[in-house]
């Protein structure tokens, strides 16, 4: 089914509109009191992402190339904070967030933008904000990045305490091979359901040993190529069976080919088709399908239409530019949906894939594509 391509975005304002769209609480069935205050926790290292873009090549040597749109966002961490946000979830982030301009811009947008909880991040003296520059043509993006870590006491609250993880439904946690993260283990005892993915393993071992939080995962969702490499077979289907040896649930990402998954507690497997889609960015688009699939586990949804919302969501974001700044919400879905029902020659049973999505779907008043505002830092209201 193709997904109608998306305008590349320009610097703007948010839409007036946009701030009247109804609130979709993908959750509101499952919610009971004394429920953790918090759907879904997570901790890591927030960037500022400056984006360029209508690049028509990469930047040749020696030359000045000139874009034709800028973008400004926080990066890193927050394009998977703000991707569950925008999904209807209550995201709580714990983060270091630099003494500069840059880093109370990114602390700005994330908690009034979009409502992140920032209750267990803080700022830190004398430390500046990490910053990636990322420029986007033909459909690839080539980055550079510059930072240091932040102080050994960055996540330790100004009152001296031990930082630890609030009560949460879930919590997603990036892997790094040889290395063991405590809040996750601390995370894990109190009933919170941990969803991991994995990054490239630079030392080449490719070793689940070497996971060590792995054990505390309900789910792992790796792409195809860390999936086979880290179980040794050839095939992604048979390394996501592979996985449920270790983790209860194994998704793994085909690319083009979407998306299979294998629940080892019940032996379902389910297996999504991709949407084509015009890529013009897929900086983020990991995030939003983790974040997607998170929403609908949380939901309590079939594990096919777990797998269908999260490769949807990552398909609507690779049509807009720039990591946090193109994870979809619910009127982004709607809008989708709206517009495909009514394009002629449509395969019924495709759009009966994403018919369990209707109820929630908010109503939609403009047109598609919807555009999301690109911040830029730097305007200030006239005196």
């Amino acid at each position: 089914m193709p997904v109608p391509p998306a305008v590349p975005p320009e610097t703007a304002a948010v839409p007036p509109e946009r701030a009247t769209e109804p609130v979709v609480d993908p959750l509101k069935s499952a919610r009971r009191p004394g429920d953790p205050p918090c759907d879904v926790y997570l901790t890591g290292t927030v960037f500022l992402d400056i984006i360029f873009t209508g690049l028509d090549s990469a930047p040749v040597r020696g030359t000045e190339s000139w874009a034709r749109g800028m973008g400004s966002s926080p990066g890193g961490v927050a394009n998977m904070a703000t991707a569950l946000s925008r999904l209807g979830l209550h995201t709580s982030l714990a983060a270091a967030f630099g003494d500069d301009h840059y880093g109370e811009y990114c602390w700005d947008a994330l908690e009034q933008g979009e409502g992140i909880d920032l209750s267990s991040s803080r700022t830190v003296p004398g430390w500046h904000s990490p910053v990636t520059v990322s420029m986007a043509y033909e459909g690839e993006r080539t980055m550079v990045s510059h930072g240091h870590e932040p102080p050994p006491n960055a996540g330790v609250p100004d009152d001296g305490t031990p930082c630890a993880p609030p009560r949460a439904r879930a919590a997603v946690a990036s892997l790094t091979p040889g290395e063991r993260e405590p809040w996750i283990a601390t995370a894990a005892r109190q009933g919170t359901r941990i969803f991991a993915d994995v990054g490239w393993d630079d030392t080449g071992r490719w070793d689940l040993a070497a996971l060590p939080d792995l054990r505390h995962c309900e789910a792992f969702l790796p792409n195809a190529e860390e999936a086979m490499r880290y179980t040794g077979t050839t095939c992604p289907r048979a390394a996501a069976h592979a996985l449920t040896e270790h983790v209860p649930l194994a998704v793994v990402t085909l690319g083009a080919e979407g998306a299979y998954a294998v629940d080892g507690r019940t032996g379902e497997t389910a297996s999504v088709p991709a949407i084509e889609v015009e890529a013009l960015d897929p900086t983020g688009a990991g995030d939003v399908f983790v974040a997607g699939f998170v929403t609908g586990t949380l939901a309590g949804w079939p594990l096919a239409d777990r797998l269908a919302f999260a490769g949807l969501t990552a398909a609507l974001s690779v049509q807009e530019f720039g990591g946090s700044l193109s994870a979809p919400g619910w009127a982004e879905v709607a809008a989708w949906w709206r517009r495909v029902r009514d394009l002629e020659g449509q395969d019924p049973l495709a759009l009966d894939r994403y018919a369990f999505l209707e109820p929630l779907l908010p109503r939609v008043t403009r047109p598609w594509p919807l555009r999301r505002a690109v911040p830029t830092i730097g305007f200030r209201s006239a005196p």
